[in-house]
């Protein structure tokens, strides 16, 4: 249930009579979905560059990428049929990483060109390698997703995946995508939001650590792990159009245990060791967490789920 799918004066009636929350779910650029409402951020302080250079770089998360891809390209797949891309149409891959995606794109769209950027070289090499049987049409090169090296009106989609969340401007990011987007064309982002995983059973409550650890990293680490529940705000702020947001779901009745514990074995092996620094709780505790989820995953008794939020807009 969200403000994109039920009229927003019904969804106003239902929720708790909290003057904030109900004026976001009647005001045009709000978009509230039922949860729990957390505590606001605290101040970060002066935000870093790369709030995740050390992570993004890890080996641990070109395994990420692939589990990724394999868990939810499946659910995903079906939102880009909806605009199929036009013969000769360019499509930039924002934060490409390995090009598991972009490999996917051109396989689907074989008349479309492609150019990925990241800011991690050994990713894009492996993209390269992943992307060379297409030839030409696929390229990489680095670049940043906070200043484009592109001209204004370059691409007819822009894609961005797994990016926003680990930026420390993510609303920069956007403007920068909608300006290099054509008139006409449209953006498709996976905006995480670390707000919406859990899972059932575990000795120590899996809500603790996600409701819990995530505000903390992301105000020390200086980026926004819960973007995804304000991707409308922004998009709408940017004056796109037909906004809508479709939600992959991986849990464990709908993608394989084994591929959704690969997703976070990456996640553990890539982020615990700042989770501890960033947040103060003992490291052998958030080892202890992680691996209590990953067996919730792979126990036939277990369920897990991680709610993909992904947006859609023209310009």
């Amino acid at each position: 249930m969200d403000a994109l799918r039920v009229p927003r004066e019904t969804f106003a009636r239902i929720v708790p009579r909290w003057r904030e929350m109900l004026d976001c779910v009647r005001d045009p650029r709000g978009c509230m979905t039922s949860a729990i409402p957390r505590p606001p951020l605290q101040s970060a302080g002066m935000e870093r560059p790369r709030p995740q250079a050390r992570e993004m770089a890890d080996e641990s998360m070109v395994r990420n990428l692939a589990a990724q891809a394999e868990a939810i390209w499946p659910q995903e797949e079906p939102i880009f049929d909806r605009h199929p891309l036009a013969d000769g149409a360019v499509v930039l891959d924002v934060g490409c990483g390995t090009g598991e995606i972009t490999a996917r794109l051109a396989e689907k769209f074989p008349r479309a060109a492609f150019v990925g950027i990241d800011l991690e070289e050994p990713h894009l090499e492996r993209a390269r390698r992943l992307c060379e049987r297409f030839g030409a049409r696929v390229r990489f090169e680095a670049g940043d997703a906070l200043e484009l090296p592109f001209g204004d009106d370059s691409f007819d989609l822009v894609v961005c995946r797994h990016l926003l969340q680990a930026v420390p401007d993510a609303r920069q990011v956007l403007r920068e995508i909608r300006r290099v987007l054509c008139p006409g064309g449209r953006v498709h982002l996976i905006s995480e939001d670390y707000g919406m995983l859990h899972c059932y059973p575990t000795e120590l409550e899996a809500d603790d650590f996600w409701q819990r650890i995530p505000w903390q990293y992301e105000a020390a680490a200086g980026c926004d792990l819960h973007i995804g529940r304000k991707t409308f705000t922004l998009l709408h702020d940017l004056a796109m159009h037909d906004i809508r947001c479709d939600y992959v779901v991986v849990d464990t009745l709908r993608v394989p245990r084994e591929t959704f514990a690969r997703i976070w074995e990456a996640w553990r092996d890539g982020y615990t060791d700042t989770m501890a620094e960033h947040t103060g709780i003992p490291r052998d505790e958030i080892v202890r967490r992680w691996r209590e989820m990953i067996d919730c995953v792979r126990d036939p008794r277990g369920y897990a789920l991680w709610q993909v939020p992904v947006w859609t807009a023209g310009k």
